[in-house]
């Protein structure tokens, strides 16, 4: 009898929650989307054969500034590290691209891989200089390191000084074939950007650097590797940050050090991310193509433009708290890139 009792408690007791992620859409709307998706992504593919020059400069332009901001993104509004030098890392992608081509005789679209992968070796020793510091000295901090990359690559004449140099590496390729290589390379790079940002923060280590984020004491004390995940986190911010680079100074074949390390690069990507929404892989996005569209039409006003651009981050900031995209998740549930977690309580 106890027996039959014990086996009824079993099969009689709740089962225990599960986590579920992302959105609850069924599965006709998900097929459509990504139906949707890859359409998109054969439709820009193919704009070298029937677009015009202009819209593949302006396509890179924009790449560069989302892959900047996602970087951005992952590490301040995922990992909680907010930085304001990830420009160290977007000059030494371009002068890294810019040196294996010229000095090298490496293609310099291959180039623009390797010169981000060298850049992320970099970072890891600087990371040591970094980590010592934390909250607003670690911000500081990393600007102080931005400007050393700044005053270092200003005084190396071999890539000439202050004043800058050319991208040589690409004068036997015809302007044609230059500008629809570099629209492709900026479409690859921007595809998977987005898809190894996305498919991290579905997985375990994602949640891990939320709970990183929230709460360090915590999160070491159910057993995450805090250092270890914000070194990894830290490093792939800086290859993103260096590919951003390594882009720009491909498209732009001229690069200068006032140009590359600008604290203007990290202002701008945190405006991007705020506007957006910071802490979601959509508000980059947004605030790319928001920037990019206010910098197109008005940045001729000068000072005006900048008034302008901080007023606007005010305003966001003060009625959008969450940024612009997400106030229409939060009001409409939209959510492209889901990666939120959902507690499931099955009781059988």
């Amino acid at each position: 009898m106890n027996t039959i009792l014990s086996l009824q408690a079993e099969h009689s007791a709740p089962m225990p929650p599960s986590v579920s992620i992302g959105s609850s859409a069924n599965p006709a709307a998900r097929q459509m989307a990504w139906a949707a998706a890859a359409a998109a992504i054969a439709l820009a593919a193919s704009l070298p054969w029937w677009g015009e020059s202009s819209w593949m400069r302006e396509f890179v332009e924009i790449a560069c500034y989302l892959i900047f901001a996602m970087m951005w993104n992952l590490l301040a509004g995922y990992g909680g590290m907010v930085s304001i030098g990830q420009q160290a890392y977007f000059g030494l992608g371009g002068y890294a691209m810019l040196a294996l081509g010229n000095f090298a005789g490496i293609n310099p679209f291959i180039a623009v891989p390797l010169g981000a992968l060298a850049a992320g070796a970099v970072a890891l020793p600087v990371s040591y200089v970094a980590f010592r510091l934390q909250g607003g000295y670690f911000a500081i901090g990393t600007w102080v390191i931005a400007e050393v990359f700044r005053l270092s690559f200003a005084n190396l004449s071999v890539v000439g000084g202050g004043s800058g140099t050319s991208l040589t590496a690409l004068r036997g390729i015809d302007k044609a074939t230059r500008e629809g290589v570099t629209y492709w390379t900026a479409l690859v790079c921007v595809i998977a950007a987005i898809t190894l940002v996305y498919l991290f923060l579905r997985s375990k280590r994602g949640l891990a650097l939320l709970a990183i984020r929230d709460n360090e004491v915590a999160a070491e004390s159910q057993g995450i590797d805090v250092r270890g995940m914000k070194l990894a986190v830290y490093v792939v911010a800086a290859i993103g940050a260096a590919l951003a680079g390594a882009l720009y100074f491909l498209s732009n074949l001229r690069i200068s050090p006032d140009a590359a390390f600008s604290v203007n690069w990290t202002a701008f990507a945190i405006f991007m991310v705020v506007i957006g929404g910071i802490g979601r892989i959509e508000g980059p996005i947004v605030g790319a193509l928001i920037f990019w569209a206010l910098n197109k039409f008005f940045s001729h006003y000068g000072t005006w433009y900048l008034l302008g651009l901080g007023l606007m981050a005010i305003i966001v900031t003060i009625f959008f708290k969450q940024g612009l995209w997400g106030w229409v998740q939060q009001r409409y549930g939209w959510a492209v890139f889901p990666t939120q977690r959902r507690l499931n309580s099955n009781a059988r």
